[in-house]
């Protein structure tokens, strides 16, 4: 099965883990709104090709890796778009979930979601108990503090901002997580593939401080111009438009010669070189190259 089906397969097995007789029907439509249709699920793919490209020979577990760190990133949409901080009317071309169905349920759907993506790996947990635990403490150490998600949408708070903590933390982490879960539910130790995630999650946040500052509501699905109006810190305004997309080249620059060595790593390689070309505006065309 292709990578795309095998991430809908486990993100819809994971929400059906959540339905029930009693649950509330609203809180329950609140969570499917938040995570289907889904956008590119960048994250959890990028978790299946290390996986594969590392031999994935736990395919339920690598899976259902993919399935957890997909619901934590919702999450983390889900509470970004609330009014305390982006108040955002939209997300991925729909209304986002604090306006379609309130914010006392926009808090709960991205707190259930948290705890789902947990309860998943846990459901997992037979296929490879060590395993299973090195994915939570991950993906906890990933979504939490000191150097979390939540950490970086924390940087925001701060009156002084260190840039490289706050996008490593607020982008960086789950890509991390993402290249180190892939590893890790294939057998393979965690500490070699940071860097990569790192590499890879650096790479988006400049991009979407780009985008932000460059691209449309319509081009993007979600409101524009976000990182100015509410003052956050950014690679473009640090460093000028010209500046981040030079920033963004040296960054990709050594994205690919960090991937550790693996049985799949030209497939990898290429794959990431896709991203690359993705990941920024077309007429950003000097970061390609």
């Amino acid at each position: 099965m292709a990578l795309d089906g095998r991430i809908e397969q486990a993100v819809v097995a994971a929400l059906a883990l959540s339905k029930g007789a009693d649950a509330p029907p609203r809180l329950q439509a609140a969570l499917d709104h938040a995570v289907f249709p889904g956008g590119a699920r960048i994250r959890p793919t990028i978790l299946l090709s290390v996986a594969t490209a590392c031999g994935d020979d736990r395919p339920g577990l690598a899976d259902a890796s993919a399935a957890a760190l997909e619901l934590i990133h919702c999450a983390s949409l889900v509470h970004d778009d609330l009014p305390c901080f982006d108040d955002a009317d939209t997300r991925r071309g729909k209304a986002s979930v604090h306006r379609a169905f309130g914010e006392p349920l926009a808090v709960l759907a991205g707190d259930s979601l948290i705890v789902l993506a947990f309860e998943v790996l846990a459901q997992a947990a037979g296929d490879h108990p060590r395993r299973a635990v090195d994915l939570m403490r991950i993906l906890a150490q990933r979504t939490g503090m000191p150097g979390g998600i939540c950490a970086g949408q924390g940087w925001e708070s701060e009156a002084v901002i260190d840039l490289a903590a706050y996008h490593r933390a607020k982008t960086g982490a789950l890509f991390i997580a993402a290249t180190q879960m892939g590893a890790v539910a294939a057998g393979q130790d965690a500490e070699p593939w940071e860097e990569l995630g790192a590499r890879i999650g650096s790479a988006f946040q400049v991009a979407d401080d780009l985008k932000d500052a460059l691209l449309t509501p319509e081009e993007m699905g979600k409101p524009a111009g976000q990182d100015a109006a509410h003052q956050r810190p950014s690679a473009v305004a640090e460093m000028g438009v010209a500046g981040a997309v030079s920033h963004l080249k040296d960054i990709l620059g050594g994205a690919i010669a960090s991937i550790p060595s693996c049985p799949g790593e030209a497939k990898l390689a290429a794959m990431v070189r896709a991203y690359a070309e993705k990941m920024t505006p077309v007429h950003l065309s000097p970061v390609r190259g």
